[in-house]
């Protein structure tokens, strides 16, 4: 019985996937590491999305506040604003949101450079100048935002919190101290460790997924902008994947 060529080509999409991951690996551990542009990298992905991530933190942590003002009070637990909005953010919204942005931002970045160098036959000129161009352009980018995503989520989520007590001071009037105390009361550790460690792998998947539709970019200029446009998509749903993946493990551990 033969399979569907839709579901052969994802079959063979994904071995080549995992064939890249392994590969990824095996050059990581290898001398020699090129800390120069591990570090580069680092800041264009880290410190370059930071405008951007702090803006949408901002902006999620004030609509969910006002969003969920008036339900809350319905039922006459406003008081209970600060802990909910914090609990939401800090264990789901603050780390798949920050991820998905990041996703379009770095990976469709990621994947359209790497693109374009293929295509110039750039990749190829760096091989036979004895560079190895596997550690220099990926190993460096995967191990950048494996690293950065996780303090852009820690940062994003401080944003949305503070967001969120000018939500709440919109229609009430809360000290600053009373609002954080509110929100320390609540959380735990089980709250905050287990969405920090889920981090590493959004970023992961993110930096890797563009790295892998970048190099194995095809078809000239065409294939560039589907590198990008793949990246992005493909990296979106992989954070899902992940993020439901993250929330059974945490409940069997009982963790939630």
């Amino acid at each position: 019985m033969q399979l569907p060529k839709s579901l052969q080509a994802f079959l063979q999409e994904a071995g080549n996937l995992a064939a890249f991951t392994g590969r990824f690996f095996r050059e990581a551990f290898r001398p020699r590491y090129e800390w120069r542009e591990f570090i580069r990298q680092c800041f264009i992905i880290g410190y370059k999305s930071l405008p951007l991530i702090g803006v949408t933190g901002f902006i999620m942590g004030l609509v969910l506040t006002m969003q969920l003002r008036p339900s809350l009070v319905d039922y006459g637990v406003e008081a209970q604003l600060p802990a909910m909005v914090s609990l939401a953010i800090i264990r789901e919204i603050g780390p798949v949101i920050t991820a998905l942005i990041f996703a379009g931002k770095i990976g469709s970045s990621i994947g359209a450079e790497l693109g374009s160098m293929k295509v110039t036959e750039q990749i190829d000129a760096m091989e036979v100048s004895g560079t190895n161009p596997f550690k220099y352009l990926v190993v460096t980018r995967v191990a950048a935002t494996t690293l950065m995503l996780p303090v852009l989520v820690i940062l994003s989520d401080a944003i949305s919190i503070y967001g969120g007590y000018l939500g709440v001071n919109i229609k009430a009037n809360t000290s600053w101290s009373l609002f954080i105390k509110q929100v320390f009361e609540i959380l735990d550790f089980s709250d905050v460790i287990p969405a920090v460690i889920k981090t590493f792998f959004f970023g992961f998947a993110v930096g890797m997924i563009g790295c892998y539709k970048g190099y194995n970019s095809k078809k000239g200029t065409e294939g560039v902008g589907a590198s990008a446009n793949t990246a992005v998509v493909l990296s979106s749903l992989v954070v899902f994947i992940i993020d439901l993946v993250a929330v059974q493990v945490t409940d069997l551990l009982g963790l939630n």
